[in-house]
């Protein structure tokens, strides 16, 4: 039959596949004009026991076409990160060796900066069909209706992750006995089903049809391919949890052989090897759930009837709940008694608050939430049982109910490996009384929905063995770190570094942390402190702006201008005397009490040693390696792995003698003179700050009008253009002093007043001449990564991202650690 003439007869799939299957949107029945097959792997990938590839085989071989499997990692899924795409990545490297072997034509697309080309789309509409599988959260199905409004190709999704497809049931189900009893049979009959294989001779596809360059995941450097996407650096790879159906399957079979026994007896210890760990596998669909159900009800045992309970009952609840609900994240998905409840108690008192970064990175006052969220933070999991107590927790470390969901799911989704699923948001919402039931008596703030405090669930465990593994690295050997520079990106790159686990100290030459971000103070005569580097910064960048957001709610952070702040027309243009409003939806934020507040933030914990100039570095006698020697030539410290985060100029001659420096070299900085200058009476300027034309000066800001910040005096900065200051860089600073402050009452068009204090600063490598796109440059074979400003666009945010960006560098060249067994029965015994 002509595949171009006929509709789709699904009728002609085996039953076991057809039940699995359903058309999405509002695409017709009748194929397109391709010639070809197209199977969009995204949540199966996997080649064995894959409903989805066996639906797209028999489809090929009925109407005697080609198959061709396209997988794809975009750079825009929510909570895209390092951590996810390496898992991802290790897995299409796995299947796509797994096609190679069975003669299947498999194509892989990663997206970055440079190629964000709807790929996707083109090749649809150049496809008889599209099969795909049926993910019903999330960004699979935000991406899978992204391609429904684009393509008239029909579309079939299929049901790959449940062993009783999920939409069988007709409806979500609110309590688990209620499921369990209303699919009892069809689970009975599923359960006993082989799966059997699809009999399929692959058709070649011309791979010259392609509109891009598949990777070859076999040869292609993974750590490379992830540094190039415009995702989350912060969180690095879970090493020991490698992605792919190999290891998923290796770690099934120790589970089941050794532990699956026992798995109803120790399933709820977190401090034993008593779960499978699983849950990341089965959530990118690397492993099979029906080989894992299969098996596990094989056993016979008590543990082995347990753990297909679980994957049969609560996961398949969520899955199914799930497929018919469109309102996971929002309150409205409760059981109206969790619902009221909650609402009714919204206004209870909290004993504390939390911003997202405190919680995040597991600064609570809490102990026990620390160490669970140190394992997610970490190792990318969380025990399931310690999972439930570390979820309830936040609902009082949030003014409202909905504001302790929404960064529940934050956190879940960012650093879990099965985040994003609809296993996930069943556990989730549990904490919130779905699948649940009413409790007594009522309780402040959660009313009856179920209490769990980390105080009861601390003093069933031991304690300070849970520490001990959640808080060891997974990775060996364990490198030390120096960071040259305490700006804000050699501090984000420590800072994140460190909370992976490794050892860090950072260098400073200075008397403290700042960098360009600096606050000059002058305690005599006048109490004024002066922003003379950057003035102020602002936030474009999703990845960014998380942390500014929290910033401003832990008061690190503020709006410059204020609504509070009398500031008049705000920021500026000012030519000639007259100011003109500068027409920007731009927000501007400042740290609080000054700029150099949000550093000393993220110094806090960090080892870090002022006053220390890092004269030379030389290679150490092991690769990578590194020695940084002082002034006189004295041995600083010795690591294993090295951050520069200088200007240009000092960061090609540390590493002059090394191909890296190459990349350094033509990246030029403008000098700046500053000027710091107060007055004991107001200026008469109403307004924060100006640009300013036609003059060797270029900002003019009133310091003053910054929150927090003295207002006794009023202060102001003023900043020269590069020429002029390259012109009068070996000026006498009195008459810089002189000069600059002439030109401001040029400009003002102000008679003059004579200052209370004025003091000028010159800067050296104050804005970046070139533009360089690149976030970090990295010699990984040497272990020496460079960050900085100057990578980025001269601005804070940019330098914020050049750190995270040389951490995500070393993170992912990381080692998992072998453990003995006499170290896991000491772990986990």
């Amino acid at each position: 039959m002509d595949p171009l003439q006929s509709d789709i007869r699904l009728d002609r799939l085996p039953v076991s596949l057809r039940e699995r299957v359903r058309l999405e949107g509002s695409t017709g029945s009748s194929p397109g004009a391709g010639e070809f097959v197209l199977y969009w792997m995204r949540t199966a990938v996997r080649t064995d026991e894959n409903p989805a590839l066996d639906v797209a085989r028999c489809l090929c071989q009925q109407y005697d076409c080609p198959l061709l499997i396209y997988h794809a990692i975009s750079e825009n899924y929510r909570y895209a990160s390092d951590r996810h795409h390496r898992f991802m990545l290790e897995g299409a490297r796995d299947v796509q060796q797994q096609c190679a072997k069975q003669g299947l034509s498999y194509a892989f697309h990663l997206s970055t900066p440079a190629d964000r080309d709807p790929h996707l789309v083109s090749l649809a509409k150049s496809a008889w069909l599209v099969v795909t599988e049926d993910m019903p959260v999330g960004p699979p199905r935000r991406f899978l209706d992204s391609l429904l409004k684009k393509t008239s190709q029909p579309v079939l999704s299929v049901d790959t992750a449940c062993v009783v497809p999920m939409r069988l049931s007709g409806r979500a189900f609110e309590r688990a006995f209620q499921f369990r009893d209303a699919m009892a049979d069809l689970r009975e009959k599923k359960l006993a089903e082989t799966y059997v294989p699809i009999d399929y001779q692959p058709q070649p596809f011309s791979f010259s049809q392609l509109p891009f360059r598949s990777l070859d995941l076999q040869t292609e450097d993974l750590g490379e391919l992830i540094s190039r996407c415009e995702i989350d650096h912060a969180i690095g790879p879970v090493v020991d949890t490698v992605g792919g159906s190999q290891a998923g399957y290796q770690r099934w079979q120790a589970f089941r052989d050794r532990s699956l026994a026992a798995y109803a007896k120790r399933r709820n210890s977190p401090t034993t090897e008593g779960v499978s760990r699983m849950s990341a596998y089965l959530h990118y669909g690397m492993v099979s759930p029906f080989r894992l159900a299969r098996e596990a009800s094989q056993q016979n045992t008590e543990g082995g009837q347990k753990y297909v309970d679980e994957l049969l009952i609560w996961r398949e609840l969520a899955y199914t709940f799930c497929a018919f609900r469109d309102d996971l994240e929002t309150l409205e998905v409760l059981p109206d008694w969790a619902r009221k409840s909650l609402e009714d108690h919204a206004g209870d008192p909290r004993p504390e608050t939390y911003s997202w970064e405190e919680l995040a990175r597991g600064k609570t006052d809490d102990p026990f939430w620390n160490l669970a969220q140190t394992s997610l933070l970490r190792q990318g999991e969380l025990h399931n049982n310690v999972r439930m107590t570390w979820g309830k927790a936040i609902l009082a470390w949030k003014e409202r109910p909905e504001q302790a969901l929404e960064a529940l799911i934050d956190l879940n989704h960012r650093y879990a490996l099965d985040g994003r699923d609809p296993a996930s948001y069943g556990g989730i919402l549990w904490c919130f009384g779905l699948f649940d039931r009413p409790f007594q008596p009522i309780q402040k703030i959660a009313g009856s929905v179920r209490p769990r405090p980390t105080s009861w669930h601390a003093n069933r465990i031991d304690l300070p063995k849970y520490e001990q593994q959640v808080s060891r690295p997974r990775f060996e050997p364990i490198p030390s770190v120096a960071v040259i520079g305490a700006g804000i990106s050699g501090l984000i790159a420590a800072r994140t570094l460190q909370d992976h686990g490794l050892p860090v100290v950072v260098l400073e030459k200075s008397r403290g942390v700042g960098g360009r971000m600096a606050t000059r103070r002058m305690a005599e005569p006048t109490g004024l402190s002066f922003d003379h580097g950057a003035q102020y910064f602002t936030a474009r960048d999703p990845r960014f702006i998380q942390y500014v957001d929290s910033w401003i709610e832990q008061g690190v952070v503020g709006r410059w201008p204020g609504e509070e702040e009398s500031v008049g027309q705000g920021v500026v243009v000012l030519r000639d005397g007259t100011a003109t409003a500068r027409e920007s939806a731009v927000e501007r934020f400042v740290g609080i009490p000054s700029m150099n507040a949000v550093c000393k933030h993220l110094a806090q914990g960090l080892e870090i040693r002022t006053q220390t100039l890092v004269e030379a570095v030389r290679a150490g006698a092991e690769q990578p390696g590194w020695t940084l020697l002082g002034e006189n030539g004295d041995v600083l410290l010795d690591c294993q792995q090295l951050v520069v985060s200088a200007p240009a100029a000092q960061a090609a001659n540390l590493l002059d003698a090394w191909e890296i420096s190459a990349s350094i070299k033509d990246q030029l900085m403008n000098p700046c003179w500053a000027l710091m200058v107060g007055f004991e009476d107001s200026i008469g300027a109403d307004w924060a700050g100006a640009f300013v034309h036609d003059s060797f000066l270029t900002w003019v800001a009133r310091n003053s009008s910054k929150p927090g910040r003295p207002t006794a005096l009023e202060s102001w900065v003023l900043h020269a253009d590069p020429d002029w200051t390259e012109h009068h860089w070996e000026t006498d600073p009195d008459q810089v002093t002189s000069m600059m402050l002439t030109e401001f009452w040029r400009v003002l068009g102000n008679l003059p007043q004579e200052p209370v204090v004025a003091k000028a600063h010159r800067w050296k490598f104050a804005i970046p001449a070139t533009d360089c796109t690149e976030l970090s440059l990295s010699d990984t074979t040497r272990g020496v990564h460079v960050c900085g400003d100057w990578l980025a666009g001269g601005r804070v945010e940019g330098a914020f991202l050049s750190g995270l960006s040389a951490a995500g560098r070393i993170l992912n060249r990381l080692r998992p650690a072998v453990l003995s067994r006499e170290t896991q029965k000491t772990l986990f015994s």
